[in-house]
Protein backbone atom coordinates (compact mmCIF):
# COMPACT_ATOMS: atom_id res chain seq x y z
CA UNK A 1 0.00 0.00 0.00
CA UNK A 2 1.45 3.35 -1.09
CA UNK A 3 0.59 6.55 0.74
CA UNK A 4 0.28 8.45 -2.55
CA UNK A 5 1.79 8.67 -6.03
CA UNK A 6 4.80 10.70 -4.90
CA UNK A 7 5.78 8.04 -2.38
CA UNK A 8 5.42 5.39 -5.10
CA UNK A 9 7.67 7.49 -7.36
CA UNK A 10 10.34 7.80 -4.69
CA UNK A 11 10.32 4.03 -4.15
CA UNK A 12 10.62 3.43 -7.89
CA UNK A 13 13.53 5.89 -8.01
CA UNK A 14 15.54 3.68 -5.66
CA UNK A 15 15.26 0.81 -8.16
CA UNK A 16 16.31 3.06 -11.06
CA UNK A 17 19.16 5.04 -9.52
CA UNK A 18 21.79 3.13 -11.55
CA UNK A 19 20.52 5.00 -14.63
CA UNK A 20 21.45 8.40 -13.19
CA UNK A 21 24.65 8.87 -15.19
CA UNK A 22 23.12 7.62 -18.44
CA UNK A 23 21.38 9.48 -21.26
CA UNK A 24 17.85 9.10 -19.88
CA UNK A 25 14.45 10.53 -20.74
CA UNK A 26 11.59 9.76 -18.35
CA UNK A 27 8.28 9.46 -20.20
CA UNK A 28 5.04 9.58 -18.23
CA UNK A 29 1.52 8.41 -19.02
CA UNK A 30 -0.87 11.19 -17.90
CA UNK A 31 -2.32 12.06 -15.70
CA UNK A 32 -1.51 10.10 -12.54
CA UNK A 33 1.66 8.68 -14.03
CA UNK A 34 3.10 12.19 -14.29
CA UNK A 35 3.19 12.54 -10.50
CA UNK A 36 5.03 9.22 -10.10
CA UNK A 37 7.38 10.02 -12.99
CA UNK A 38 8.22 13.46 -11.60
CA UNK A 39 9.93 11.82 -8.61
CA UNK A 40 11.87 9.50 -10.90
CA UNK A 41 12.97 12.37 -13.14
CA UNK A 42 14.01 14.42 -10.10
CA UNK A 43 16.09 11.55 -8.71
CA UNK A 44 17.82 10.89 -12.04
CA UNK A 45 18.10 14.59 -12.95
CA UNK A 46 16.45 13.65 -16.23
CA UNK A 47 14.03 15.42 -18.59
CA UNK A 48 10.36 14.51 -18.34
CA UNK A 49 8.10 14.07 -21.35
CA UNK A 50 4.69 12.59 -22.07
CA UNK A 51 3.20 9.83 -24.13
CA UNK A 52 -0.58 10.01 -24.18
CA UNK A 53 -2.33 6.71 -24.88
CA UNK A 54 -6.10 6.70 -25.05
CA UNK A 55 -8.43 3.81 -24.42
CA UNK A 56 -10.67 2.58 -27.23
CA UNK A 57 -13.96 1.83 -25.51
CA UNK A 58 -16.49 -0.76 -26.59
CA UNK A 59 -19.73 0.45 -28.26
CA UNK A 60 -22.22 1.43 -25.58
CA UNK A 61 -19.68 0.72 -22.84
CA UNK A 62 -16.77 3.19 -23.10
CA UNK A 63 -15.21 1.97 -19.84
CA UNK A 64 -14.64 -1.48 -21.36
CA UNK A 65 -11.40 -1.20 -23.33
CA UNK A 66 -11.09 -3.16 -26.54
CA UNK A 67 -7.70 -1.56 -27.16
CA UNK A 68 -5.75 1.68 -27.04
CA UNK A 69 -4.04 4.18 -29.32
CA UNK A 70 -0.97 6.38 -28.72
CA UNK A 71 1.61 8.53 -30.45
CA UNK A 72 0.94 9.17 -34.11
CA UNK A 73 -1.86 6.65 -34.24
CA UNK A 74 -0.25 3.40 -33.12
CA UNK A 75 -3.19 1.11 -32.30
CA UNK A 76 -3.21 -1.95 -30.05
CA UNK A 77 -6.40 -4.03 -30.16
CA UNK A 78 -7.69 -6.90 -28.08
CA UNK A 79 -8.74 -8.85 -31.15
CA UNK A 80 -10.39 -11.59 -29.12
CA UNK A 81 -12.63 -9.15 -27.27
CA UNK A 82 -13.33 -7.19 -30.45
CA UNK A 83 -14.52 -10.37 -32.17
CA UNK A 84 -16.51 -11.55 -29.14
CA UNK A 85 -18.37 -8.24 -29.02
CA UNK A 86 -18.70 -8.12 -32.81
CA UNK A 87 -17.30 -4.61 -32.95
CA UNK A 88 -17.33 -3.33 -36.57
CA UNK A 89 -14.07 -2.13 -38.12
CA UNK A 90 -15.82 1.13 -39.01
CA UNK A 91 -16.50 1.82 -35.34
CA UNK A 92 -12.86 1.13 -34.43
CA UNK A 93 -11.63 3.48 -37.17
CA UNK A 94 -13.91 6.30 -36.07
CA UNK A 95 -13.01 5.82 -32.40
CA UNK A 96 -9.28 5.82 -33.21
CA UNK A 97 -9.64 9.14 -35.08
CA UNK A 98 -11.56 10.64 -32.17
CA UNK A 99 -8.96 9.55 -29.64
CA UNK A 100 -6.07 10.84 -31.77
CA UNK A 101 -7.77 14.24 -31.78
CA UNK A 102 -7.99 14.05 -27.99
CA UNK A 103 -4.30 13.05 -27.74
CA UNK A 104 -3.30 16.09 -29.80
CA UNK A 105 -5.56 18.37 -27.78
CA UNK A 106 -4.13 17.16 -24.47
CA UNK A 107 -0.51 17.38 -25.60
CA UNK A 108 -1.05 20.97 -26.71
CA UNK A 109 -2.73 21.79 -23.41
CA UNK A 110 0.09 20.26 -21.36
CA UNK A 111 3.07 21.33 -23.45
CA UNK A 112 1.87 24.15 -25.68
CA UNK A 113 3.85 24.29 -28.91
CA UNK A 114 6.89 22.49 -27.48
CA UNK A 115 8.02 19.61 -29.65
CA UNK A 116 8.46 16.16 -28.16
CA UNK A 117 11.92 15.35 -26.84
CA UNK A 118 14.05 13.14 -29.07
CA UNK A 119 14.09 9.56 -27.79
CA UNK A 120 16.49 8.18 -30.39
CA UNK A 121 19.46 6.38 -28.79
CA UNK A 122 18.21 7.35 -25.30
CA UNK A 123 17.38 5.16 -22.33
CA UNK A 124 13.63 5.70 -22.09
CA UNK A 125 11.95 5.00 -18.75
CA UNK A 126 8.18 4.78 -19.20
CA UNK A 127 6.27 5.40 -15.96
CA UNK A 128 2.64 5.08 -14.90
CA UNK A 129 0.97 4.89 -11.49
CA UNK A 130 0.00 1.26 -12.11
CA UNK A 131 -1.29 -1.16 -14.72
CA UNK A 132 -4.55 -3.05 -15.00
CA UNK A 133 -5.07 -4.66 -18.43
CA UNK A 134 -1.90 -3.05 -19.78
CA UNK A 135 -3.34 -2.05 -23.15
CA UNK A 136 -2.63 1.66 -22.76
CA UNK A 137 0.94 0.81 -21.75
CA UNK A 138 1.27 -1.46 -24.80
CA UNK A 139 0.17 1.35 -27.09
CA UNK A 140 2.63 3.72 -25.38
CA UNK A 141 5.48 1.21 -25.69
CA UNK A 142 4.74 0.66 -29.36
CA UNK A 143 4.70 4.41 -30.04
CA UNK A 144 8.01 4.92 -28.21
CA UNK A 145 9.65 2.01 -30.04
CA UNK A 146 9.10 3.86 -33.31
CA UNK A 147 11.44 6.59 -31.99
CA UNK A 148 14.31 4.04 -31.84
CA UNK A 149 15.44 4.37 -28.21
CA UNK A 150 18.64 2.68 -27.07
CA UNK A 151 16.82 0.91 -24.24
CA UNK A 152 13.20 0.73 -23.14
CA UNK A 153 12.39 0.39 -19.43
CA UNK A 154 8.87 0.14 -18.02
CA UNK A 155 8.61 1.19 -14.36
CA UNK A 156 5.37 0.90 -12.40
CA UNK A 157 4.48 0.64 -8.72
CA UNK A 158 1.86 -2.10 -9.05
CA UNK A 159 0.33 -4.49 -11.61
CA UNK A 160 -1.43 -7.85 -11.74
CA UNK A 161 0.99 -10.68 -12.46
CA UNK A 162 -0.62 -11.71 -15.76
CA UNK A 163 -0.27 -8.17 -17.13
CA UNK A 164 3.32 -8.02 -15.88
CA UNK A 165 4.17 -11.30 -17.62
CA UNK A 166 2.51 -10.18 -20.86
CA UNK A 167 4.50 -6.93 -20.97
CA UNK A 168 7.88 -8.44 -20.04
CA UNK A 169 8.59 -9.36 -23.63
CA UNK A 170 7.65 -5.91 -24.93
CA UNK A 171 10.43 -3.97 -23.15
CA UNK A 172 14.12 -4.43 -22.37
CA UNK A 173 13.50 -4.21 -18.63
CA UNK A 174 10.42 -4.03 -16.44
CA UNK A 175 10.41 -2.92 -12.82
CA UNK A 176 7.31 -3.37 -10.68
CA UNK A 177 7.31 -2.84 -6.93
CA UNK A 178 4.29 -5.02 -6.16
CA UNK A 179 2.57 -7.93 -7.91
CA UNK A 180 -0.42 -8.60 -5.63
CA UNK A 181 -2.22 -11.91 -5.75
CA UNK A 182 -5.64 -10.24 -5.63
CA UNK A 183 -5.98 -7.29 -7.99
CA UNK A 184 -9.17 -5.34 -8.56
CA UNK A 185 -7.99 -1.84 -9.53
CA UNK A 186 -4.83 0.26 -9.28
CA UNK A 187 -6.47 2.60 -6.77
CA UNK A 188 -6.86 -0.11 -4.13
CA UNK A 189 -3.10 0.01 -3.53
CA UNK A 190 -2.99 3.73 -2.67
CA UNK A 191 -4.25 5.43 0.46
CA UNK A 192 -4.61 8.63 -1.58
CA UNK A 193 -5.56 8.00 -5.20
CA UNK A 194 -7.26 11.32 -5.84
CA UNK A 195 -7.51 12.42 -9.45
CA UNK A 196 -4.54 14.34 -10.85
CA UNK A 197 -5.65 17.56 -12.53
CA UNK A 198 -4.47 19.05 -15.83
CA UNK A 199 -3.10 21.99 -13.86
CA UNK A 200 -0.94 19.66 -11.74
CA UNK A 201 0.46 18.03 -14.89
CA UNK A 202 1.34 21.43 -16.39
CA UNK A 203 3.00 22.57 -13.14
CA UNK A 204 5.05 19.37 -12.81
CA UNK A 205 6.35 19.68 -16.39
CA UNK A 206 7.23 23.32 -15.75
CA UNK A 207 9.09 22.44 -12.54
CA UNK A 208 11.07 19.73 -14.32
CA UNK A 209 12.15 22.11 -17.10
CA UNK A 210 13.17 24.78 -14.59
CA UNK A 211 15.13 22.29 -12.49
CA UNK A 212 17.09 21.09 -15.51
CA UNK A 213 17.89 24.68 -16.51
CA UNK A 214 19.15 25.41 -12.99
CA UNK A 215 21.42 22.35 -13.09
CA UNK A 216 23.03 23.22 -16.42
CA UNK A 217 26.82 23.64 -16.24
CA UNK A 218 28.08 27.21 -16.46
CA UNK A 219 29.15 28.27 -19.99
CA UNK A 220 32.89 28.25 -20.54
CA UNK A 221 34.70 31.45 -21.49
CA UNK A 222 37.63 29.62 -23.06
CA UNK A 223 38.60 31.20 -26.37
CA UNK A 224 36.45 34.28 -25.86
CA UNK A 225 38.47 37.48 -26.09
CA UNK A 226 37.42 40.68 -24.38
CA UNK A 227 37.17 43.90 -26.34
CA UNK A 228 39.73 46.61 -25.79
Amino acid sequence: MFTNRREAGRELSQRLIHYKQQNVVVVAIPRGGVVVASEVAKSLNAPLDLVIPRKIGAPGNPELAIGAVAGKGKVMLNEGLKEALRVPDEYVGEEVERQIEEINRRRKKYLGDKSAKSLQDKVVILVDDGLATGYTALAAISAIREEKPKKMVLAIPVAPRDTFERLKGEVDEIICLDLPEFFYAVGQFYLDFSQTTDEEVIEILKENAERLMTNLPAPTSRGVKGRK
